[in-house]
């Protein structure tokens, strides 16, 4: 790629807002940022992050990072967050807003393995909190910068994902992960990008083929020599060009491109591998490769 991608230098002081769903790892995201350095303020009521970052402001650069944890522990106070964001927007203080998402059968599994009843489920059963959780904080999720789905990870998974999230400093690096899915098994949650391969031919169909992936050298050249697969991932790479861009400008960091295939085994995995090693090309990117539905069939 010829594009070339200003540095952009980083504020001196950095905010970060966590949220999301209860059991969805807020906590872990916490203790990952308090390791690396960051200031980490848990459950604050939404009406006290105008006077904290204020203080924050006044500090003269003592607090160069903080990190602040809202979720409905707050209660009835939690709703008030749309607003306290909507007041740092208009005065100019600029954060990231990460959420933290999981799937109702992972989140009954946590509550259920850790004997806690969900904050908000009071006389009924977890799922029900879980939804009206989901009720509340719908619009922080199409709000948030960074979406995060722990469903699949594990403790140390999802600490690992935060530091390369926020270790460094210096140019933005643009932390991009290409994952490929089935489309039969549902769209992933924290996609920001979709892209739909299933016009390619299907190698399913051809039986020497069928047993393997598209991590097979086989099933790759099959897939990348077809009509038009060339032509596909090309202008892809083109139309994130602008976007890429835009990312600089708002002092974006992550973003998740999601490939999808009929089972998410051989076309969008090896076209998420061409896309992945493509964009690594780019200056100040760095990619990772995830295949989420490989080996369910």
């Amino acid at each position: 790629m010829t594009a070339e991608y200003e540095a952009v230098k980083p504020p001196e002081s950095e905010l970060v807002i966590v949220t999301g769903m209860s059991g969805a790892g807020r906590t872990t995201v916490a203790h990952a940022l308090e390791d690396q350095g960051w200031y980490v303020v848990e459950n604050l009521p939404p009406a006290m992050l105008g006077p904290l970052t204020e203080m924050m402001s006044r500090s003269q650069g003592s607090i160069p990072k903080m990190a602040v944890v809202m979720d409905v522990r707050s209660k009835e106070m939690f709703p008030e967050i749309r607003d306290a964001l909507a007041n740092l927007t208009a005065s100019g203080v600029k954060f990231r807003l990460v959420y933290l998402n999981a799937s109702d059968e992972v989140l009954i599994r946590r509550f259920e393995q850790g004997r806690r009843p969900h904050p908000l489920q009071g006389d009924g059963r977890i799922v029900d909190g879980i939804t009206k959780e989901r009720g509340i904080t719908d619009q922080l999720r199409e709000a948030a910068e960074i979406v995060l789905d722990s469903s699949t990870m594990s403790v140390h998974d999802l600490a690992r994902s935060v530091t390369e999230l926020f270790s460094e400093s210096g140019p933005i690096i643009l932390r991009i992960n290409v994952m490929s899915f089935g489309f039969k098994y549902g769209l992933p949650t924290d996609a920001n990008y979709v892209a739909d391969v299933r016009f390619i031919p299907n190698p399913h169909w051809v039986p020497e083929l069928r047993p393997q992936t598209g991590q097979d050298k086989e099933v790759s050249d099959y897939v990348l020599n077809q009509e038009g697969t060339s032509d596909f991932i090309e202008n892809y790479l083109k139309a994130l060009e602008p976007v890429f861009e835009g990312y600089r400008r708002e002092n974006k960091h992550y973003a998740t491109i999601a490939v999808g295939c009929t089972g998410g085994k051989h076309r969008s995995v090896a076209t998420t591998i061409e896309l992945g090693r493509r964009l690594a090309q780019f200056p100040n990117v760095r990619v990772s490769i995830s295949h989420r539905d490989l080996g369910r069939e």
